[in-house]
């Protein structure tokens, strides 16, 4: 399961998120952000796992954004199948509209079930993304993000994720 957890995290993590703008420019008193991400993946032995990653945030200054990250995911395979929900706080901050730091803190409810050896199983884990990366702005207040994040609380040999490091792509309305 491991091995296809860092696709899932690609699609998936924290700040991977699109937003649609609803009128309001730099200049506007609303502070308010919605959006989210969707992802779609394939792979082998019929590997398929869709997500989606909605997200309401505030600008609490010009440059600090704070709000509540949700995801849910579904994969399938020959092998497997497995549903993940992730609810968290999260925090950007963005330095002259050209980088950003951000952090997110995730908890994950995990339902997996293993076909060939009709196992069963629930879990949870908690993740907590700190990094960063650059922005471009493509619009009035639209902004596109490439970054990388890594979860300063995954264990090799005990976490659900093959991995603590994940980068990933995004955009952001209305700051």
């Amino acid at each position: 399961m491991k091995k296809f957890i860092i696709p899932l995290l690609l699609l998936i993590s924290g700040s991977v998120f699109s937003q649609v703008a609803v009128g309001a420019s730099p200049e506007n008193n609303n502070r308010w952000t919605f959006g989210g991400g969707i992802g779609l993946g394939f792979g082998s032995n019929n590997y398929f796992n869709l997500s989606a990653a909605p997200r309401v945030g505030y600008r609490l200054t010009d440059d600090l954004e704070g709000g509540v990250l949700g995801s849910v995911s579904w994969q399938k395979s020959n092998a497997y199948s497995s549903t993940m929900f992730g609810v968290g706080p999260f925090l950007n901050y963005y330095i002259g509209r050209t980088f950003f730091i951000s952090a997110n803190y995730q908890h994950y409810f995990i339902n997996y079930k293993d076909k060939f050896y009709d196992f069963k199983a629930n879990a949870d884990e908690d993740a907590l993304y700190l990094g960063g990366g650059y922005m471009q702005q493509i619009g009035n207040n639209s902004y596109l993000q490439l970054g990388v994040m890594y979860n300063v609380l995954w264990k090799e040999n005990s976490s659900i994720f093959s991995s603590g490091l994940v980068p990933n792509i995004g955009f952001v309305v209305g700051l």
